[in-house]
């Protein structure tokens, strides 16, 4: 038997895979008479190595290509608006998402769109909404997404028995040949391993993904974020590093900074929170809107400027009021001394009914700079309950 002799990453196998039929089908729409076919299959692919790249500029040459498509009647249309709705929602334009629903053609009826309109109500703070909506989406199609779906929801919701339930389900609903999918999901299980301390069942299920589907940078992003909540800060630097010469994108400029404060080298830094920085207030100058959050956050604990944390909390919450806004808006007003408002926005997010340390920290300090002590013990135990860990190292998300 001849030993394998490759050695690509999958990562890198199923990149050049993508690259070679975007080759072969760049005629198609340039050439006259287009053939709509396999233009519209140019187009999937084009967004494809943008989803799989993870990065922003490839995806907004996505967004263009889907555009062009759609103005010039290329392709069947519920499947190009399908495609624009993805990448607005990964944008966070939400309201671009729902005008893309009502533009395709039976696009809000099919089972996409239907699990699109429930990621919509959760974004949105409808969460009961989505509930309903996944599950009857599931009932019609039980795919390993929409059942990843339902369990995201759960598991924030702090059914963790349920959550894992479901990935299990939807890994079983996987084939061989979806092994990228199947990295994913174990990526999912890790980080609900993470956020409930559970450092070595984290392990296992990153360590899982990366034999799945090797190369991919997804994977060591959040082998990072566990390094580094371990307090192994060298190692998770080093990482970082080397991700972002891959993906250079600013958040993960903004964790190496704050892995190099942790590690005591306050120059290394400031670079890398400047180069964040820079990057988020470029994208935000120029129209988008995704980065929104990541300034609020930056503001808020980085820089430590509740005013600039208020002024981007407030743009995000007013895409999407959900449970992570209005707790970025009421720790930016915190920061700023607002209390009272950051008392109010608080109890907002905790009325969501959401299970989180992160949240329950954050409660447990407005609550204290408020007067309730009684209360703010209460949050830092429930916090401590959830995830013992969870002063430490973390990745804002």
């Amino acid at each position: 038997m001849t030993p394998k002799t490759d050695k690509r990453t999958d990562f890198e196998i199923e990149l050049q895979r993508i690259d070679k039929d975007i080759s072969e089908l760049k005629d198609s729409v340039l050439t006259a008479p287009i053939d709509t076919e396999k233009a519209t299959r140019f187009v999937y692919r084009f967004y494809q190595r943008a989803s799989l790249t993870g990065n922003f500029a490839e995806l907004e040459a996505a967004e263009t290509a889907v555009n062009n498509a759609i103005r010039q009647g290329i392709g069947p249309a519920a499947d190009l608006y399908l495609l624009k709705a993805n990448l607005d929602f990964k944008f966070h334009r939400l309201a671009d998402v729902r005008r893309d629903l009502e533009m395709g053609p039976g696009l809000a009826d099919s089972f996409p769109g239907r699990a699109l309109e429930a990621d919509l109500d959760f974004q949105e703070g409808r969460y009961e909404d989505a509930r309903k909506g996944y599950e009857s989406v599931i009932l019609d199609d039980r795919t390993w997404d929409n059942l990843a779906r339902l369990a995201y929801l759960k598991a924030k919701m702090g059914d963790v028995a349920g959550a894992e339930q479901l990935y299990d389900e939807a890994e079983d609903e996987l084939t061989a040949k979806e092994m990228r999918s199947y990295a994913w999901v174990e990526l999912q299980r890790g980080v609900l391993d993470l956020t409930h301390g559970r450092h070595e069942d984290a392990w296992t299920h990153y360590n899982q993904a990366d034999r799945a589907y090797s190369g991919y940078w997804l994977v060591d992003e959040h082998i990072a974020e566990l390094l580094g909540a371990q307090g192994r800060f060298a190692e998770a630097v080093a990482l970082y590093e080397k991700l972002i010469v891959r993906i250079p994108r600013p958040e993960f400029r903004q964790a190496l900074g704050e892995l190099y404060t942790l590690l005591g080298e306050p120059e290394q830094a400031r670079r890398s929170h400047e180069a964040a920085l820079a990057a988020y207030l470029q994208s935000a100058t120029s129209g988008g809107v995704h980065y929104y959050h990541h300034l609020a956050d930056f503001y808020a604990d980085v820089r430590e400027d509740g005013a600039e944390a208020v002024k981007w909390a407030r743009k995000d919450i007013e895409l999407r009021a959900n449970f992570s806004t209005q707790a970025a808006l009421a720790w930016a007003s915190y920061r700023d001394r607002r209390f009272a408002e950051a008392l109010e926005m608080i109890n907002r997010a905790l009325s969501s009914g959401v299970k989180d340390a992160r949240l329950f920290f954050q409660a447990a300090m407005i609550h204290r700079s408020a007067g309730g002590n009684g209360e703010s013990n209460q949050y830092l135990q429930m916090a401590a309950e959830i995830n013992p860990h969870y002063s430490n190292f973390h990745v804002h998300r």
